[in-house]
């Protein structure tokens, strides 16, 4: 059967298949009829029973022990027409633009190798097929649906492909890979009128200004400026006619940073800050966060560990660290449960003027690389097994 790099190489055109499928049958969300179809078609073909443990979240297992290792892989699209000129380009208003097809297919892939060394394995191996990344929900859904127990997950690992990094390359992070991503609305209560009697009216839209205004200071005067962190106020919406003064303003936008005491910080300043001013011009103040995820903070035992024999596999020069940034992964809410890592696989294509940057509706990605991704799914199972029975 040969070693697992090799092996992966042999089976490449399975891997492109599964991927070029999915790229022109691209489904939004937990939305994933197609899919998920396909997906648990392919793995009964392999030999596995899987289980949709939530709506479009597929569970597989692989082995038998006392140990369990899970790998993961994200299946949904973007909402966008496609202009990548590809043959098997999606038509339907979803775009691949974030390489999802591509992670399916390698977990696919692993999947197969898997299972041809199912005997081999000294434990048990999970797959995650993953829905609604893109909306930061479909980790937690899985979860909530027992995706880490039975058989309990002891460490878990993810595989993102980058458009604009070395093709074949492994790519890893110490520490916080990803930033936490928090969605806030800030909802102000006023008194509307006419706009030529101010007086009569308590004025919700100057209140906003000052909201905007104040929360920049948290920024600039109250986060260490060695620390990462982003609050972006996305938009601000009040009012219908220049003489009329309505009742209510909205604001709405982001907060990112890279620890979780930073972000448990800046959250509660937001709410004391946005409170205070608006009740200073005489408004009502409510604030909500209705979704976020934490830093994805990589293991760092795992990672030495998991980076030990992805380098004997692929040597030295195609093992590379690199900055991280502060996209945000829901793939986050397993690695606060459970030892996690997350690696990042370069997909870069030869053309320098056809590099686009990912969640470009233009974007492509180097095929060659992807059996190395397999490769490096079904090796780190495998090897970890091995080693932690």
């Amino acid at each position: 059967m040969g070693d697992i790099l090799s092996r992966a190489k042999a089976i490449e055109a399975d891997i492109l298949k599964d991927r070029r499928y999915l790229h022109q049958n691209a489904e939004l969300g937990d939305n994933l009829p197609i899919t998920t179809a396909y997906v648990m078609e392919r793995l009964t073909e392999m030999g596995y029973t899987p289980v949709e443990i939530c709506k479009s979240g597929v569970v597989a297992t692989v082995g038998k022990g006392d140990k369990t290792f899970m790998l993961r892989a994200d299946m949904d699209a973007l909402p966008m027409d496609e202009v990548s000129g590809l043959e098997f380009a999606s038509t339907n208003g979803y775009c691949h633009s974030c390489g999802h097809d591509t992670h399916t297919a390698m977990l696919l892939g692993a999947a197969k190798l898997l299972k041809e060394r199912e005997d081999e394995l000294e434990g048990v191996v999970k797959l995650m097929f993953q829905p609604a990344e893109e909306f930061l929900s479909g980790a937690r859904a899985m979860i909530e649906a027992g995706l880490l127990e039975n058989p309990k997950v002891d460490a878990a690992m993810a595989i993102h492909i980058m458009s604009d990094r070395d093709s074949g390359t492994i790519q890893y992070t110490y520490g916080g890979s990803h930033g936490s991503a928090d969605k806030y609305n800030i909802y102000i209560t006023g008194k509307g009128g006419h706009g030529a009697s101010p007086h009569q009216c308590i004025d919700p839209v100057n209140a906003a200004c000052h909201v905007v205004i104040g929360l920049n200071e948290i920024l600039s005067r109250e986060v260490d400026a060695s620390d990462v962190a982003i609050l972006t106020v996305g938009a601000i919406q009040s009012g219908t006619k220049e003489n009329i003064i309505p009742d209510n303003a909205f604001i709405t936008g982001t907060i990112r940073t890279k620890k979780q005491s930073v972000r448990d910080f800046m959250k509660k300043r937001l709410v004391e800050i946005a409170t205070s001013i608006a009740q200073a011009y005489r408004c009502e103040c409510e604030v909500t966060f209705p979704f976020g995820v934490a830093p994805l903070e990589n293991d760092t035992a795992l990672m030495d560990e998991v980076l030990g024999y992805t380098r004997a596999m692929l040597g030295e020069e195609r093992v590379i660290e690199s900055a991280g940034g502060m996209g945000s992964e829901d793939f986050s809410l397993v690695t606060e449960r459970v030892p996690g890592i997350f690696l990042s696989l370069g997909a870069r294509v030869s053309d320098p003027d056809k590099v686009y940057s990912m969640h470009n509706p233009a974007v492509l990605f180097d095929e060659d690389a992807l059996y190395i991704g397999a490769a490096t799914y079904a090796n780190t199972a495998i090897e970890w097994l091995k080693n932690n029975k």
